[in-house]
């Protein structure tokens, strides 16, 4: 299962004018904080909660492979609105032996036979509720200074990741479309690259036009590291 909030990154802000600024080897560093403040200026309120999901620079954010100088900028989730379906199944699933006495096989059983099958129905309930949960909480998108991550998680033994590096992005495109979508502005953010994988997909993530900028941004920050050989 991939460990994702096990270690603290923090992040800072400085006030420098751009256009003050000498790209000498001293003031590499102040570059670095002028594009993270580009990016912080559209931080929202909700960053730090670790059920949201969007978060702008998390804190307590961790993943197999991180190298220690790579700084996580954005932690995606599927938007909330896509648990709807499964969280009226369940509410449906917890509800339904209150029910259960309308039905003649039921009024047969003994009461000893009445509480197993209960809570046998119960047991099972919470078996797909943490299921269901666990599947959208570890299933992640994540954005690095240096790469781009997809993680799918399949089960609690078995996940899915696929990266490419920040440079080897060529296209980001924003799908979103529909009555639901729109209201609730979330879509699909799809990125083509020159790695392995030719397309990653970041599906139903909130706010996809931010999340599509904050990559071109990224993109954008590391062509310059290249053009000024600032590439670490």
């Amino acid at each position: 299962m991939p460990d994702i909030f096990s270690a603290k990154t923090k992040t800072s802000k400085t006030n420098i004018p751009r256009s003050s600024q000498v790209w000498s080897k001293g003031e590499e560093q102040k570059k670095d904080n002028l594009s993270e403040q580009k990016i912080l200026s559209a931080k929202p309120d909700f960053d730090k909660n670790p059920l949201s999901s969007l978060r702008l620079y998390p804190e307590k954010t961790e993943f197999i492979n991180k190298d220690p100088e790579e700084k996580v900028i954005l932690l995606l989730r599927r938007h909330p609105i896509t648990n709807t379906g499964w969280i009226i199944v369940s509410f449906i699933m917890i509800i339904a032996p209150s029910f259960l006495t309308v039905l003649p096989f039921f009024e047969s059983l003994t009461s000893g036979m009445k509480i197993i099958a209960v809570l046998i129905w119960y047991l099972l309930s919470l078996t797909y509720i943490f299921e269901k949960f666990l599947n959208w909480f570890f299933n992640v998108n994540i954005v690095t200074d240096e790469r781009v991550f997809d993680i799918d998680f399949i089960s609690l033994v078995y996940y899915k990741i696929t990266d490419a590096n920040i440079d080897q992005i060529q296209d980001v495109t924003v799908e979103a479309g529909g009555t639901v979508r729109t209201l609730f502005n979330y879509g699909n953010v799809l990125i083509q690259t020159a790695a392995e994988i030719p397309q990653i997909e970041f599906e139903s993530v909130p706010d996809p036009e931010k999340v599509a900028r904050v990559l071109r941004e990224l993109r954008v920050e590391e062509e310059v590291e290249k053009l000024e050989g600032r590439i670490r």
